[in-house]
């Protein structure tokens, strides 16, 4: 409901302040704010006609027109509202004096947005559907066994299978994140929007994924809008080991590792169990290192008291725009964003996300990616020898 509020009540500001300025006819001015309140209400109107929210069930290019047509709604209207508070502060800077004239108010400026604003989204939508880049990163952890320096794990998150990332789209993340041949691969959440009926053939090429020390995932946010049971019983029969609220003792050469996973905290809504960290950790080996699944960063602190080592969430997308978009996402979840985070004695790491909701389909400075995670042994003399 709140994304409907809020689309109708930036559609209102968009007529009264870039289509009515703009338009030199009565009969343009009323079609144009008529074709907008069409976009800004298109997530409405899919629930109503064709599946539901969080995937809507229609033709690839349908979504990506639709989506493309969105974002530009919500470009120009972020635009028009810079312009309007440079108009408001040129306006104090006229009383105090400071400043002659207002070329903000020119109708080039609004002109300007009208071509800027799809150009853009055009551009964010091309990021939203590519195949995503590996990023590479090396975290070093304390206590790690020297066992497990070098370890790689693979960290995919929120890949949201859908009519617009569909089995295609999958199987080229798969080809890509198998071509790194890591030891172990995670999966934070949100794998796939939908009821399992539309989704099966998109979401199976994840049972092609492949480590040695296996595949392991813990249920995003969106696992639980559509057919949340069938969806965790459905993921096992992929090769997907999900830990709800539980872990497992990885060992080599007699060294132990310890990878934990907790659900997701949307759980609480739907009258399902919420994350749980000391049942995640109950019985797990007292000295090991604990790599934890989290699919929202939120609740770090709490984990790090725990003694998790390691975090490894998702669910923020990194922004998805950089700028005002990527600043909000990054209030919601408590400063959380994306990259590496010092929390006590614990690290986060937050993915930018494999994919994406197919109701937001953009990306704009915020890439997507397939982390690839080499893990470095730290022991207490090492401390010592760089005194």
């Amino acid at each position: 409901m709140i994304i409907f509020i809020f689309s109708a009540i930036l559609c209102i500001y968009l007529i009264a302040r870039l289509i009515w300025p703009l338009g030199n006819s009565l009969k343009a001015r009323l079609a144009a704010s008529f074709a907008l309140l069409l976009i800004s209400q298109y997530h409405n109107l899919f629930r109503l006609f064709s599946g539901t929210l969080a995937s809507p069930e229609l033709p690839t290019s349908l979504i990506m027109l639709c989506g493309w047509l969105y974002v530009s709604f919500l470009l120009a209207a972020t635009f028009c509202l810079l312009r309007d508070i440079g108009i408001f502060i040129s306006f104090l800077l006229r009383k105090a004096g400071l400043l002659t004239g207002s070329p903000l108010k020119s109708k080039r400026i609004l002109a300007a947005v009208c071509i800027l604003s799809p150009v853009l989204s055009g551009i964010g939508l091309f990021g939203a559907v590519r195949i995503p880049d590996i990023v590479h990163l090396e975290i070093q952890l304390a206590g790690l066994p020297r066992e497990f320096d070098g370890l790689r794990i693979v960290q995919l998150s929120d890949i949201h299978a859908s009519s617009l990332l569909g089995q295609d789209w999958v199987a080229q993340v798969v080809d890509r994140t198998n071509a790194l041949k890591p030891d172990l691969i995670v999966i934070t959440g949100d794998m796939a929007d939908g009821q399992i009926k539309d989704r099966e053939a998109d979401i199976a090429p994840l049972a092609e994924l492949s480590a040695p020390l296996g595949v392991y995932a813990v249920n995003g946010n969106h696992e639980y809008y559509s057919d949340y049971a069938g969806w965790m019983d459905k993921f096992p029969k992929l090769n997907l080991e999900m830990l709800h609220n539980a872990h497992k003792v990885i060992a080599r050469n007699g060294a132990e590792l310890v990878l934990a996973g907790v659900t997701d905290p949307a759980a609480a809504a739907f009258g399902l169990p919420g994350p749980d960290i000391e049942q995640a950790l109950l019985g797990a080996p007292a000295k090991a290192p604990i790599i934890l699944l989290a699919h929202q960063p939120s609740d770090a602190a709490k984990n790090a008291a725990a003694g998790v080592s390691l975090q490894l969430s998702g669910h923020t997308h990194g922004g998805q725009i950089i700028g005002l978009q990527h600043t909000l996402i990054k209030w919601v979840n408590k400063g959380f964003i994306s990259g590496l985070y010092q929390i006590g004695g614990m690290q986060l790491y937050i993915s930018k996300g494999t994919g994406l909701w197919s109701g937001h389909p953009v990306r704009i400075g915020v890439p997507s990616e397939i982390t690839e995670i080499t893990l470095r042994s730290k022991q207490p003399s090492d401390d010592i020898s760089e005194q």
